[in-house]
């Protein structure tokens, strides 16, 4: 990704955070981070996000979607220190649609990324608003679009590996790279 589209892209991700009344100082705005799984179509597939603390015991981050903005199906595996991570989404702003393992919701809210769609196999779909929450078990798959508005979702979650993700999609290089 080229530093400008990053820039614009960490703004706007401000932005969603101001709405929510997420306040954040000057080095986490500085700090956030802005992953378009190397995908290099970030307004569809990406994500945004600031992590304010990580432990070998638990991790609380801030995560910004973009209007329809999709993060890809991915699970959080068994580690050697633990059964894979364990979260909780609780939104923040806007609508967001997190679709996990467990019976196919038949008339879906929303779809994977045009073009994309061979990649994504949980269809069973739990819809946050302002205020709801959701528990996603070790070792579950998932995946999470925001609505038309945008969305912030707090992440409270067991010790983060990020880089030990698994997608279901072999294209997605979760590091960000930044030219």
């Amino acid at each position: 990704m080229k530093r400008e589209q990053f820039e614009k892209i960490r703004d706007q991700a401000i932005g969603l955070f101001n709405k929510a009344n997420i306040v954040l100082t000057e080095e986490e705005k500085e700090n956030v981070e802005v992953a378009d799984f190397g995908l290099e179509k970030i307004e569809d597939t990406g994500l945004q996000l600031i992590t304010y603390v990580n432990t070998d015991a638990v991790c609380a981050k801030e995560l910004a979607l973009l209007p329809n903005q999709t993060c890809p199906e991915h699970k959080h595996p068994k580690r050697e220190f633990d059964d894979g991570k364990e979260e909780t989404f609780r939104c923040r702003y806007g609508k967001v649609y997190l679709y996990v393992e467990g019976e196919a919701t038949e008339v879906r809210s929303t779809e994977p990324p045009q073009g994309d769609e061979k990649y994504y196999s949980v269809f069973h779909e739990v819809i946050l608003r302002p205020g709801e929450q959701y528990t996603i078990n070790p070792n579950t798959l998932h995946w999470f679009k925001a609505g038309s508005e945008g969305a912030v979702v707090s992440e409270f979650s067991t010790r983060s590996t990020d880089e030990e993700d698994i997608f279901t999609d072999p294209r997605i290089k979760r590091v960000p790279e930044i030219v």
